[in-house]
């Protein structure tokens, strides 16, 4: 049996199947894994969380990339507008993240709109809320403004520390959104040329933008774990050792890119390794999510 449309042969079908199965076991398994033989405290609900979590900046990245990658792709035929359910999965997945955790902390949903963390989960699915009727109006542009509150609020959930939270809140800012334009343009990028049959142009012009927004990943990541993770914490911490995975499949990400790039100004055909890095950058982000229910090192080193 096949299917219409991006899944239409048994082959995409399988990969598909096999690649759900493989985020639900890295977001149900993985911090479990991380963990073993550190002594540190399993988070609770760390699965829901982390899957929770990993369609929260799914939905970031497709809208983001869709924006740019608009502009990117130029005249012709332009493929169908994941905005609007990307945002609604994403406003979901930020309630959720609400609800659960006032299960776990056994409190009144009205008592965590008190909390800090309560207030920006529901910052987040609000802006997202917002995005998604920009989207519904057509008008995904004016999504910028909901999705930039969105991240800035994420980036003050993910940097609840008293020592200089200003610049870490930057950091973030700057990391998340340009790993949402690497993913999510060159999501669109690609069902650009396969609607279009071709269109090394389209890739060329990704190619110029993915240039600044590696320069951007690599600066911000590099002082994010600089400042948050000491040397002696990278194999005995399990942020640490999730951080490891997360920096080599960064590497090979970059390495398929340079490969894409090389093919293209050879006059190649550079569409398989740029599927090849979708498929690493995806899993950047699965580990990504993961990394948000990992104990902080800062507070368990000296």
């Amino acid at each position: 049996m096949t299917l219409p449309g991006p899944l239409g042969t048994p082959i995409r079908l399988t990969a598909a199947v096999l690649a759900a199965l493989a985020v639900l076991t890295v977001a149900l398994l993985g911090g479990s894994l991380a963990r073993t033989g550190t002594g540190e405290l399993e988070i609770p609900a760390a699965g829901s969380i982390t899957l929770l979590r990993l369609l929260v900046v799914t939905a970031l990245a497709v809208q983001i990339g869709e924006i740019a990658g608009v502009r990117i792709a130029g005249e012709g035929p332009l493929p169908r507008r994941w905005s609007l359910p990307a945002a609604a999965v994403g406003c979901a997945a930020s309630a959720g993240l609400l609800v659960l955790l006032a299960v776990i902390s056994g409190l009144k949903l009205t008592t965590v709109y008190g909390l800090r963390e309560g207030r920006l989960l529901l910052v987040t699915a609000n802006a997202l809320a917002l995005a998604a009727l920009c989207a519904a109006d057509r008008r995904p542009a004016l999504a910028l403004g909901p999705l930039a509150v969105a991240i800035g609020a994420e980036a003050l959930r993910a940097h609840p520390e008293a020592y200089s939270p200003a610049v870490g809140v930057t950091l973030t800012v700057v990391h998340l959104t340009a790993a949402s334009l690497w993913f999510g343009t060159l999501l669109y990028v690609l069902r650009t040329m396969r609607l279009r049959g071709g269109g090394r142009d389209v890739l060329m012009r990704y190619a110029r933008m993915a240039a600044w927004v590696f320069a951007a990943l690599a600066v911000t990541g590099t002082c994010s774990t600089l400042r948050r993770l000491p040397l002696d914490g990278v194999l005995t911490t399990a942020y640490g050792r999730v951080l490891v995975v997360k920096l080599a499949l960064f590497g090979l990400a970059a390495l398929l890119a340079l490969t894409a790039r090389r093919r293209m100004l050879g006059g190649g055909d550079a569409q398989p390794p740029a599927r090849v890095e979708l498929g690493v950058l995806a899993a950047v982000m699965v580990v990504s999510a993961l990394l948000t229910v990992v104990p902080d090192p800062h507070w368990l080193l000296p």
